[in-house]
């Protein structure tokens, strides 16, 4: 029988398909291959470790904790309103992605005395937004001091819950919870020292990792 000699180039393109096509089945076969799961934290001074190392902030502890199984970006600017928060959103969403969003804002906006009902219009695009393009939502409450007044106090506290029964979306009521904030407050009075941080952490974790083993789940 003769000989049919295949030109090198296209024996080349069709080795280099063959192996492609090996490489695609090996790994849709190994455990771990697929895409982790991304978290973006979307906070003010108390998710961005205001006042403290960086490394020893709530948001940073939670990266160590998931370690390589979950991506952790952190968008957390001190001094961030909600109002901020609705702006810059969209484009971190669109560049990062993300699967669950821990959306931790509204701490400024009580401080600063702003309008409650308009906290609550700014967080709910925040959350339909997420909700928009595939993400899962996570709010994170904070309250204000007493010192506002008890009306004030009442509808700011509201916001939170109101948000989480409309969009259905699960709520850690108070972010501080927990910590003392007789003698683990900074100077200021505000923010938490890094002793707080764990504290904060378990928290978070204990409305985050219910929503972790969902995503497991699904896939």
């Amino acid at each position: 029988m003769p000989i049919v000699k295949m030109p090198f180039a296209r024996m080349a393109r069709r080795c280099a398909g063959a192996a492609l096509l090996l490489c695609l089945a090996v790994l849709s076969l190994t455990p771990g291959a697929a895409r982790a799961d991304t978290i973006l934290v979307m906070g003010d001074s108390l998710s961005a470790a205001y006042g403290i190392d960086p490394q020893a902030g709530w948001v940073n502890l939670l990266k160590q904790r998931l370690g390589d199984e979950h991506e952790v970006v952190n968008a957390s600017i001190s001094g961030e309103t909600t109002s901020g928060g609705s702006a810059r959103l969209p484009d971190i969403l669109g560049q990062y992605h993300p699967d669950i969003v821990l959306l931790e804002l509204g701490g400024n906006d009580g401080l600063r005395g702003l309008s409650p009902q308009q906290m609550q219009v700014n967080l709910a695009k925040m959350i339909e937004r997420s909700q928009e393009k595939g993400a899962e939502v996570l709010l994170l409450g904070i309250e204000v001091p007493p010192n506002y007044g008890p009306a004030y106090t009442q509808a700011f506290r509201e916001v939170f819950a109101q948000l989480a029964s409309e969009h259905d979306v699960p709520l850690l009521p108070f972010l501080l919870e927990g910590v003392d904030l007789d003698g683990m407050l900074q100077s200021d009075g505000i923010h938490p020292t890094a002793e707080a941080q764990p504290i904060i952490l378990e928290n978070v974790w204990s409305q985050l990792e219910p929503m972790l083993s969902s995503s497991d789940e699904d896939e």
